[in-house]
């Protein structure tokens, strides 16, 4: 899969980069590059919580899926932010990147007053 997301407001620590480019990494299921548009050398890497930690469910507002164009969550996919530590990956569940499945828009919402950690490790897999 590769998609061209535009986040409504800068991602934190990315500004002013809004549009991005989220391509598949080979290889390696569930896990894409967010590559901003106008400088590749700025990106993230992103994966599906779905296939790496399946019991991460998130609320979201109605402003939230509002903020990306979504009627429900139905509408909209989450991808989460991950990273490498000297233990392994690691991912942040505090602060999804909500994304409209029809329209690309996307917003990075930070899950505040809930118990989502800002660092996951993620289980080796055999």
């Amino acid at each position: 899969m590769t998609a061209t997301l535009t986040f409504v407001a800068p991602p934190p620590g990315l500004a002013p980069h809004v549009e991005f480019s989220l391509d598949e990494v080979e290889g390696a299921p569930g896990l894409h590059a967010l590559r901003a548009a106008s400088d590749a050398t700025v990106r993230l890497y992103v994966v599906d919580p779905a296939l790496y930690v399946p019991d991460y469910a998130p609320a979201f507002s109605e402003e939230h899926l509002s903020d990306v164009g979504a009627d429900a969550r139905g509408d909209a996919s989450v991808l989460v932010v991950t990273t490498l530590d000297e233990e392994g990956p690691v991912v942040n569940l505090l602060a999804p990147v909500l994304v409209n499945s029809a329209t690309g828009a996307a917003s990075q919402v930070i899950l505040d007053g809930t118990d989502w950690p800002l660092r996951a490790r993620l289980a080796k897999t055999a």
